[in-house]
């Protein structure tokens, strides 16, 4: 008998033999929905016999210090599950011989739609258009169309392509980099010429030692006049102070899903900048959220208790 913790009522997945599943969701900042368990407080946490017996964990969704820090009082686990695609929350707490896996194919969807969504209302300026609905102001005039545009995809893997193939109807061309090169996909030595291309960059990048800050003044300044930059990747991979002075210029344009700090303060000038557009981390918080994350778990703990190897390992065996 396998012990697992997981966020999900234990009656919404068909759970294979050979597993005592305990639920945990987490703490009141956790973010929830119709398909996980809401906690009032963290009280509730699994009592010590069990936290002593849990061998797969799988976090709830989030990135509340609570819920990764519980990985150190469970001394028998041997793999971790994120319902995250970034992981770096969780490395900290990590020790020799355990296995992480991350929720990549969970938030392609949702998060390349909200990319998506950034780019044409940044180009089209619909805030304007909401802040002049109280005043009844008619802004009728010439707008920037996504068609014949060129998009800059950085950090191109699976939500890359998610993204791309919901760009491929909007007649635009995708350019791609990321940190390996491969066929159709340059690397990130080609940034400086390619920045220069782009009407439109998006970052999807994972937040690593490389990736922070990489989008300072020097990157920004490659960027064409006019250009716009969508993060929906990690608010740190963005020297804050570097957009908010191109932006007050009116040079550049931001859609930002991730911002640092997050979240950012009421005052920021990010939030009142006009071509600014910010919204508030919910690239992967849609209804696709729970359909995706349930079959993933399904599928984890089916490998788990037939003994065969688990998807998505980014830190352990097979990674």
């Amino acid at each position: 008998m396998v012990d697992v913790l997981i966020p999900f009522p234990a009656d919404s997945l068909a759970l294979p033999a050979g597993l005592d599943v305990h639920v945990w969701a987490g703490e009141p900042t956790v973010i929830s929905g119709p398909d996980m368990l809401t906690s009032n407080d963290t009280s509730d946490i699994p009592p010590r016999d069990v936290l002593e017996r849990v061998e797969y964990y799988v976090i709830p969704y989030g990135f509340s210090a609570p819920a990764t820090e519980l990985i150190e009082r469970m001394p028998k686990l041997r793999a971790v599950q994120t319902l995250t695609a970034g992981y770096e929350h969780v490395l900290p707490h990590l020790r020799d011989g355990l296995t992480l896996c991350n929720a990549r194919g969970v938030h392609d969807a949702s998060t390349a739609e909200l990319a998506v969504t950034l780019t044409l209302a940044t180009l089209r300026d619909i805030p304007a258009f909401v802040r002049a609905a109280p005043t009844g102001e008619w802004l009728q005039g010439w707008y920037d169309s996504l068609a014949d545009r060129t998009v800059l995809i950085v950090g191109y893997g699976a939500i890359g392509r998610a993204i791309e193939a919901r760009l491929q109807p909007f007649e635009c061309d995708v350019l791609k980099v990321a940190r390996t090169a491969r066929e159709g996909v340059a690397g990130f030595d080609s940034l400086p010429e390619l920045l220069g291309r782009a009407d439109v960059v998006i970052l999807i990048l994972p937040l690593t030692d490389e990736t922070r800050g990489m989008v300072d003044a020097g990157f920004l300044a490659k960027m064409r006049d006019g250009a716009v930059l969508v993060n929906v990747a990690r608010g740190p991979i963005v020297d804050t102070d570097a957009l908010v002075a191109e932006v007050s210029a009116g040079r550049l344009r931001a859609a930002m899903d991730v911002t640092e700090p997050e979240p950012l303060p009421p005052g920021h000038p990010l939030w009142t900048l006009p071509g600014a557009l910010i919204s508030p981390h919910v690239g992967g918080l849609s209804s696709a959220f729970h359909p995706r994350a349930r079959r993933l778990v399904q599928s984890q703990l089916t490998h788990l208790a037939a003994g065969e190897p688990l998807a998505n390992v980014v830190v352990g065996p097979g990674a």
